[in-house]
């Protein structure tokens, strides 16, 4: 069985990519990547992915400003945001969400962006991905309170939350998107989460240039890594990497409507 990898959360537009950008998606290839997703964090790179993707047939875009940019949004950017969520190589609204850990932006700011982008999904109909870091409980409150008028359609991405959280978000339909972290020798917790996750709702991502799996601590990660990471989740689940890479692949495609015939997938995954 051929195996096909989609990185669903990666920064290809990043400047650590600059020097060797076409040498990093050779090197996906060559591990079995069919599609990276390309994700904004602000305007201007919004814009820079959505070029991207319209230059390369393996990138597809997904636009919006993390929450740790919020407080930075000038006038005309989110109107920007709004135009390019309508572009037909983005597939995706975020990365939005909450952020606690930093604290250099104020939850408020942070509360109504996040309002905004789930909106924003609903009017374009396209799922929002969700960054949430130390702040599981407000997070979960924006989606509950996002579920009471309409069924949620999105993605936690680098799922690091416990069991409970975790439980949580699948039962409001939400997918859960693994990164490297899943590999750290001292995420056993993480990985016993993964564990209990059906595999209908399961997504792989690099996060990179972030989050290197735990062979590559220390480097620049990149999205040939997302093989890694797809290797652990297999492992957790008792499977091999195949049928993982095919589970996370057609998941990736039914929640992100991409092209299967376009990505030139393997009969296997066309046929799920």
């Amino acid at each position: 069985m051929a195996t096909a990898l989609v990185d669903t959360h990666c920064h290809p537009e990043s400047d650590s990519f600059r020097q060797d950008f076409e040498e990093v998606l050779g090197r996906a290839a060559a591990a079995g990547v069919v599609q990276l997703l390309a994700i904004g964090i602000s305007a201007a790179t919004s814009q820079a992915v959505v070029l991207l993707s319209n230059r390369y047939p393996g990138i597809s875009a997904v636009v919006g400003v993390h929450p740790n940019h919020t407080h930075e949004i000038r006038p005309g950017d989110w109107e920007r945001i709004e135009e390019l969520a309508y572009h037909p190589r983005v597939v995706g609204i975020g990365e939005t969400g909450l952020d606690n850990y930093w604290k250099d932006v104020p939850l408020d700011l942070q509360y109504d962006s996040f309002r905004r982008h789930i909106q924003l999904s609903r009017r374009c109909d396209k799922p929002f991905v969700v960054h949430c870091r130390e702040a599981e409980a407000e997070v979960l409150e924006v989606l509950r309170e996002a579920s009471e008028t309409a069924p949620l359609r999105g993605v936690m991405h680098s799922f690091c939350g416990n069991e409970a959280t975790a439980r949580e978000c699948l039962q409001l339909g939400m997918f859960l998107s693994f990164s490297g972290m899943l590999t750290y020798r001292r995420n056993d917790a993480l990985r016993a989460v993964a564990a209990q996750v059906p595999l209908d709702r399961l997504l792989i991502e690099t996060d990179a240039p972030y989050l290197a799996p735990q062979q590559y601590r220390g480097k620049r990660n990149e999205p040939a890594w997302v093989a890694d990471t797809c290797a652990c989740l297999a492992e957790v689940h008792g499977m091999s990497m195949e049928d993982m890479a095919t589970i996370t692949t057609v998941n990736a495609r039914r929640l992100f409507r991409l092209d299967c015939e376009a990505l030139n997938l393997p009969p296997s995954v066309d046929a799920v």
